[in-house]
């Protein structure tokens, strides 16, 4: 078992790379991923769009967007005193990326390069859906194909003073997996080994993308897949931009465990839960790193 740090994986291997996301998902929920196939130009392009977006003035960033899931502009708070960020709710839906960029006055190439970069995320994370459905067992599973997923570009503004401070408060993800591009200069990212509880840094690799899994990937799972706890520090007083996609729970459908993953020996962890019930919840009862989900933990079978 590798405990200094976070599993790298080659989306190219062509030796057991199904088992091996797999065997990350359980260990880690958290891996490191190269040769996934989407340019350099599109990612070192698409940095400098989100730096130009998330320096707008206040008044076009926030627009009139309502509060909720599909809020556009994340600001600075008392939470998060150094965090901002932009969001596409449902990025996959038509129009959606489209209107995104006309509300914040994005630039015919800044248009062309937040499409091209939210759909290459999108057909990756269908890809790595797949594989680990297959890593699972569970041939012939069309994995995700129409989950919602979110699009988000975060700027983190660290002054002298900040350094040492928390920029994003430990936390899970909501979802099923994160598709994260962090800063390739600046660190700061930190998850939590599950195994022995410790803080360890996932150190920026140029080209390569995290990959983090949710509670939604714990439950889908049936308990298999671990919803890695993580953070994020203030290592040096300097902007850091990262651009995550999230994928988040089933359209019109309540999560649950993989039916395939359920029996006799593996029974059922979690009840069945609407998402975005379930992240209101989460919003609600102040559990950040998942705590909610123990309120739709199931009952065991007792032995007879």
């Amino acid at each position: 078992m590798e405990t200094k740090g976070v599993p790298l994986i080659d989306m190219q291997d062509p030796h057991g790379l199904a088992e091996k996301l797999v065997k990350a998902c359980e260990e880690w929920g958290c891996f490191r991923l190269v040769n996934h196939g989407i340019p350099s130009t599109v990612l070192s392009e698409m940095k400098v769009v989100c730096r130009s977006l998330l320096d707008l003035p206040f008044k076009i960033k926030q627009g009139d967007s309502p509060p909720g899931p599909g809020q556009r502009y994340t600001p600075l708070n008392m939470a998060s005193p150094y965090f901002e960020g932009l969001n596409i709710y449902d990025m996959a839906s038509p129009g959606a990326v489209d209107d995104f960029c006309t509300q914040v006055h994005a630039s015919p190439h800044q248009r062309e390069i937040i499409l091209k970069h939210s759909q290459a995320l999108f057909e990756l994370a269908k890809d790595l859906g797949g594989k680990m459905t297959e890593g699972l067992g569970l041939g012939g599973l069309e994995a995700f194909k129409d989950w919602p997923c979110q699009f988000q570009m975060n700027k983190y503004n660290y002054s002298p003073e900040s350094v040492g401070s928390t920029g994003a408060v430990m936390h899970s993800d909501p979802g099923f997996i994160t598709i994260l591009q962090d800063d390739e200069l600046v660190n700061g990212l930190e998850v939590v080994n599950k195994f022995t509880g410790d803080l360890v840094s996932v150190d920026p690799i140029p080209g390569t993308l995290v990959i983090n899994i949710g509670d939604v990937g714990m439950v889908w799972s049936n308990g298999r897949f671990n919803n890695v706890k993580h953070r994020v520090q203030c290592y040096k007083a300097t902007v850091r931009i990262s651009i995550a996609l999230f994928v988040l729970g089933p359209r019109g459908k309540r999560v649950e465990a993989a039916s395939e993953l359920v029996d006799s020996e593996h029974p059922r962890l979690y009840n069945p839960f609407d998402f975005e019930a379930y992240r209101k919840l989460r919003h609600s009862t102040n559990s950040p790193t998942g705590e909610a989900l123990e309120l739709f933990r199931a009952a065991l079978p007792i032995d007879s």
